[in-house]
């Protein structure tokens, strides 16, 4: 079989105590756990860090993993002919040679200890002979981050949200596995694109006994045909001929809230910004955001032979000239 040092695992002398073994657990699994890592292996590294400990914190597998001998992590190895005899799986009745790992060597140990009912069984407890929350080890769970998109509509009035999730959850057996669940959270009203929503309690089942980690939410409202928002307030584009844009108009206007008549003063310019206040997304200290009319001058795509002899006329009249910044006089 192949030995690994658990002790390297958790950057640990073999002097190390149990209280030193717990602290280094602790401290790499937070840093090695999926949810949270930024390693490309850490999966990986989760689960040896999780192997290594399951073997060091409890007394007998970890005196019978000493017995085993010093070696490189990766040799092959075969265990001392008299380890079984001296308190290792079965009092020499276990064949190695059966076993392709070492953790599982450790697995079987753990279940031989819990069947002879002695001073190993109340330390191996309810989590299997092998997994954590024994010693009154107890770890809170993970923070579990998801993304939801919800409509400019709903975000306006709040909803609740099913999500399927797949969280890292460490079993009996004290390694990782991903299962799925519901979760039903509420999306408050008022919530923006971006925010970071936390709700308590909704990450992962913690280890040992310990709290389960929180729920984070990242927002995103869904493209909209009208409105694009900013924060709490709102922005949608307000086409205007160019006689409603020199002459002035009230036009008809869609809020979330239903339609309101906007006064356009003469003289309104492309790009300029018409506020109405109060008409974009609700905030969470129960006011609202503004909703911010976009002007566009629109031209029609085909004018017809009236609508271009009146353009005619006015351009003869028309002493504006919209380039006149430009400095050189221009000729026609």
């Amino acid at each position: 079989m192949k030995y690994k040092d658990y002790y390297k695992v958790l950057g640990l002398e073999r002097s190390a105590t149990l209280d030193d073994v717990k602290k280094s657990y602790r401290k790499l699994a937070h840093k090695y756990h999926p949810d949270v890592s930024k390693e490309k292996d850490a999966e990986e590294r989760f689960k040896e860090v999780a192997e290594a400990y399951a073997t060091l914190k409890d007394e007998e597998k970890r005196a019978a993993y000493d017995r085993l001998g010093q070696h490189r992590a990766g040799e092959e190895f075969r265990p001392p002919p008299d380890w079984g005899a001296a308190g290792g799986p079965g009092g020499g009745a276990f064949s190695f040679d059966d076993l392709g790992d070492l953790s599982d060597l450790f697995e079987q140990f753990g279940a031989r200890a819990g069947r002879r009912g002695g001073r190993s069984g109340g330390a191996a407890g309810g989590t299997g002979g092998g997994g954590f929350g024994s010693a009154g080890f107890a770890m809170p769970g993970s923070d579990f981050e998801a993304s939801v998109q919800v409509s400019v509509e709903d975000a306006a009035r709040g909803l609740d949200v099913n999500l399927d999730l797949s969280m890292p959850e460490i079993g009996a057996d004290g390694a990782l596995h991903r299962t799925p669940r519901v979760v039903t959270v509420r999306v408050p009203k008022g919530a923006s694109d971006g925010q970071r929503l936390r709700v308590r309690g909704k990450g992962s089942p913690g280890i040992g006994g310990g709290p389960p980690g929180d729920l984070y939410l990242d927002i995103r409202l869904a493209p909209h045909p009208l409105f694009r928002p900013s924060g709490h307030d709102l922005y949608i584009e307000l086409p205007l001929t160019p006689a409603e844009a020199v002459l002035g108009a009230a036009v008809e206007l869609p809020t979330l809230t239903g339609t309101v008549t906007l006064n356009v003063k003469p003289g309104a310019a492309a790009g300029q910004k018409l506020r109405l206040a109060g008409k974009g997304l609700p905030t969470s200290s129960g006011g609202h955001g503004d909703l911010y009319a976009v002007v566009q001058i629109v031209v029609p795509a085909k004018a017809s032979e009236r609508e271009k002899a009146l353009y005619a006329d006015l351009a003869k009249a028309s002493t504006f000239n919209p380039r006149a910044h430009f400095g050189a006089k221009e000729t026609s």
